[in-house]
């Protein structure tokens, strides 16, 4: 068989095998990853690329050996949700590396990080005093989690008693000039509501809308495909065409 189909034919199956194989792993974020799951991932990345290209050797063997990957990364899954102590052996608990605004070194040594690297992450927090910081966890993922004193808490609505109604999503429902009666019917509202909403903006076709949507206060926000600007912000730093 051709060699370039031979690929064509592999891709198509590696392709779809890591559809189905990511499907059952499930959902994470990638920067809540672990070292391990990090690592792993990457493993079953190059199995997958070799299983795909490298004609030289059989397709089963790669395919055996990245559902075996995926099987044993099942099973660890399924071992952190039933059994904590593993999970925790596995996945490592937090350190505290900030108490009542004092850095503790020692726990700050057992987890490889260093006192630059900290201050990276308080800042990426909109943290630049350490004295602000009551604590502050080292997560198994390694992100930081901390936790402000009283005193430099931000004041919240409840705090002043202020009355608030129950939060709402924004929900579109115009994209690309196309209604979703759908999303309207979730907010109780219809056709005649959106009408009289862009009669009020002026705009007399859906057809103008490249994007609708019902803001969590009961407006509309709308977007036309000709919004008319006459100047955008600037803000790159190179002078050129791209």
């Amino acid at each position: 068989m051709n060699e370039t189909l031979v690929v064509i034919i592999r891709s198509v199956i590696t392709f779809f095998t890591l559809l189905v194989y990511a499907r059952l792993i499930g959902k994470q974020q990638i920067g809540n990853l672990t070292m391990f799951d990090y690592i792993n991932g990457i493993t079953i990345g190059s199995i997958a690329g070799t299983m795909a290209t490298d004609t030289s050797s059989k397709m089963l063997n790669h395919w055996l050996a990245l559902t075996i990957f995926i099987v044993f990364t099942l099973l660890l899954q399924i071992t952190d949700i039933k059994n904590r102590y593993l999970s925790k052996v596995i996945d490592g608990e937090p350190v505290t590396v900030i108490e009542d605004g004092k850095i503790l070194e020692n726990n700050l040594m057992k987890s490889r990080l260093t006192k630059d690297e900290l201050m990276v992450q308080l800042r990426s927090k909109n943290i630049f005093d350490l004295t602000e910081v009551e604590i502050a966890l080292l997560e198994p993922d390694g992100t930081l989690s901390t936790l402000r004193k009283s005193e430099f808490q931000f004041v919240q609505k409840k705090d002043l008693n202020i009355q608030v109604s129950r939060a709402k999503l924004t929900t579109e429902i115009i994209v690309d000039g196309l209604l979703l009666p759908q999303n309207l019917q979730q907010r109780k509202k219809d056709l005649a509501w959106v009408q009289t909403q862009l009669d009020r903006k002026g705009i007399k076709d859906l057809k103008q809308l490249s994007y609708a949507a019902i803001l969590p206060n009961d407006t509309l926000y709308v977007d036309l495909f000709d919004d008319h600007t006459t100047k955008t912000n600037d803000i790159s730093d190179y002078k050129g065409p791209y």
